[in-house]
């Protein structure tokens, strides 16, 4: 949290969910790539320990743990970016989670909340915060991009919370794109399969596939991932990737099986 106003350069970007696996990958491509970075997320530590490693590298990262389905904790997050650097230029909502991998029946209602509240409202709250601050910014604009998944197009077994969370990534989305035409601000999503991280490793030990069966899946390397992020936020702000899928090539998402 000490990371001098006067020090900073290059656009302004907050990434949720910073702290490990995408987030932790995307924060890293782009302060190796100019950009200050404002890294959120609900555990301190991670976060503190990507920003010393950033500043070792004479890169420009702000540390600030906020739980995103917290209204008055992503509102005073919002308020330290725009007094500390006085503008955004990328959102990436990336921070979620998952429920228990259980029929419908034997899901509690907390838990659905819970994936619903960081996966859907605390992407809403992030972006009606970077909306209004891009909005009135000078020069204003900016861009916000969206960690959608594969389950925004086909659920997996067992995964109702999640899936219809991601499906509503989906419209709003289609619906900050088209609100933002007339403010300069673009919104896209990534919909990603299969990246190789703490969360996609029981893809290699198996998992259930629609048929029932337990496979294993491929993975794909997870700078991959952080590649594809950073091509869609150094776009000029009349040009948008309104929806990208990047996936391992063969993981079971394209035909039937």
């Amino acid at each position: 949290m000490n990371e001098p106003q006067s020090a900073v350069t290059g656009k302004i970007a907050l990434v949720t969910g910073a702290g490990s696996g995408i987030g932790r990958a995307c924060a890293r491509k782009l302060l190796a790539n100019g950009y200050t970075v404002v890294l959120a997320g609900r555990r301190a530590e991670p976060l503190d320990t990507l920003a010393a490693e950033a500043a070792a590298r004479g890169q420009h990262a702000l540390a600030a743990p906020c739980d995103v389905s917290d209204a008055a904790a992503v509102d005073a997050l919002f308020e330290t970016i725009r007094t500390r650097y006085g503008r955004l230029d990328l959102l990436f909502n990336n921070a979620g989670r998952n429920a228990p991998a259980v029929d419908i029946d034997e899901l509690s209602v907390d838990d659905w909340r819970g994936v619903v509240d960081t996966n859907l409202t605390g992407v809403f709250l992030c972006t009606r915060a970077a909306f209004a601050l891009m909005k009135r910014q000078t020069p204003r604009g900016g861009r916000i991009i969206n960690n959608g998944s594969i389950s925004a197009h086909a659920p997996r077994p067992f995964s109702i919370a999640y899936t219809a969370t991601k499906h509503a990534i989906s419209g709003l989305t289609k619906s900050v794109s088209l609100d933002g035409r007339r403010y300069d601000i673009a919104c896209g999503q990534i919909d990603i399969g299969n990246a190789a991280t703490e969360m996609a490793e029981r893809m290699a030990r198996g998992v259930p596939q629609a048929n029932g069966e337990i496979a294993v899946e491929p993975l794909m390397d997870v700078e991959l991932v952080a590649d594809a992020v950073l091509n869609m936020a150094q776009l000029p702000l009349e040009a948008n990737v309104q929806f990208m899928t990047i996936m391992a090539t063969k993981m079971p998402f394209v035909g039937r099986g």
